[in-house]
C-alpha cells in the first residue's frame, strides 16, 4: 500500500500540518495509518482529543529502531500510510524515504525556505544512490495567500520548475480552519463553519490536495523508471 513520508529541514513549513491534513482527506474514504515520528508527537497529541475514528489510525512510537518495522506492518494493514518526520539529517529519515512510494518536500514561499528544501531534495539522492531505484517526489507550497501571487513566490515556483524539480500543482493555501484542526482538536470536516472562516474553501483546498496525490501515486504504479533524484538536480 502507498506510503508517503513528509520531509522539511526547515522548522514552519507546514509539513505536520499537510501531512495532517492530507491524513484526513484520505480517511474520509480510506483507512490510513499516520506514523508520527516527530519528536514533539503533534498529531498523536491531536488525535488523543480529536477522535478522528476508525479510519485513521496514529503511531508514534516509532524510532530509528523500529521505523521500517512500523511502516511494514501499516502498509500491511491499512491502503494508505503517512509517515511525518522532523529534520532531514537523522538516520530515520533516510530509512523511511527508503520506503516511500512518495516523498512530498513542503516550503513556503521564501527563498530561504526555498534553499532549505534543498537539503531533502540530497536525502532523496543519497536514498537512491543506495538502493538504485529512483524516490518520487514532489515540492508542496505552502501557505499562500489565494489573493495575491506575490513576485517571490512566482520567482520560486518558476526557478525549482526550471532546475527540473517537480512541484505540485496544488498549493496548501493559508487558511484559518487548518490552523483549527490543532486549535480545536478536530478533524477539518467536524469543525464549525460559524466559528471558521471560509472552512469550505478550506475542505476544498484538502481535497484537491489529496486528489492530486492519489492521481500521483497511481501514474507512478504504472511508470517505467524514470530519472532519479540525482539526475533532477
Amino acid at each position: 500500500m502507498p506510503t508517503i513520508v513528509f520531509v522539511s529541514p526547515k522548522g514552519g513549513a507546514g509539513k505536520t500540518t499537510a501531512a495532517l491534513v492530507l491524513a484526513n482527506e484520505l480517511a474520509r474514504g480510506a483507512a490510513v495509518t499516520v506514523i508520527d515520528a516527530d519528536p514533539n508527537h503533534p498529531i498523536r497529541s491531536w488525535a488523543a482529543e480529536a477522535h478522528p475514528g476508525d479510519n485513521l489510525t496514529v503511531i508514534s512510537d516509532s524510532d530509528e529502531e523500529n521505523i521500517l518495522d512500523r511502516i511494514e506492518e501499516a502498509a500491511a494493514t491499512t491502503p494508505f500510510v503517512i509517515v511525518d518526520l522532523e529534520g532531514s539529517a537523522a538516520k530515520i529519515v533516510l530509512l523511511a524515504v527508503s520506503q516511500a512510494d512518495f516523498v512530498v518536500v513542503p516550503t513556503q514561499g521564501s527563498q530561504l525556505d526555498a534553499e532549505q528544501a534543498s537539503r531533502a531534495l540530497r536525502v532523496i539522492k543519497q536514498q537512491e544512490k543506495m538502493s538504485g531505484r529512483p524516490v518520487p517526489f514532489a515540492v508542496l507550497l505552502t501557505r499562500t495567500n489565494v489573493a495575491i501571487r506575490t513576485r517571490t513566490m512566482t520567482h520560486i515556483q518558476r526557478g525549482l520548475i526550471d532546475a527540473g524539480v517537480p512541484v505540485l500543482n496544488t498549493e496548501l493555501h493559508e487558511r484559518e480552519a487548518f490552523r483549527a484542526m490543532f486549535s480545536f482538536r478536530q478533524p477539518l470536516e467536524k469543525l464549525d463553519p460559524k466559528e471558521v472562516a471560509n472552512l469550505d474553501k478550506a475542505m476544498a483546498n484538502a481535497e484537491a490536495f489529496a486528489q492530486e496525490l492519489v492521481a500521483l501515486l497511481r501514474k507512478e504504479q504504472g511508470r517505467t523508471p524514470g530519472r532519479t533524484a540525482e539526475q533532477v538536480a
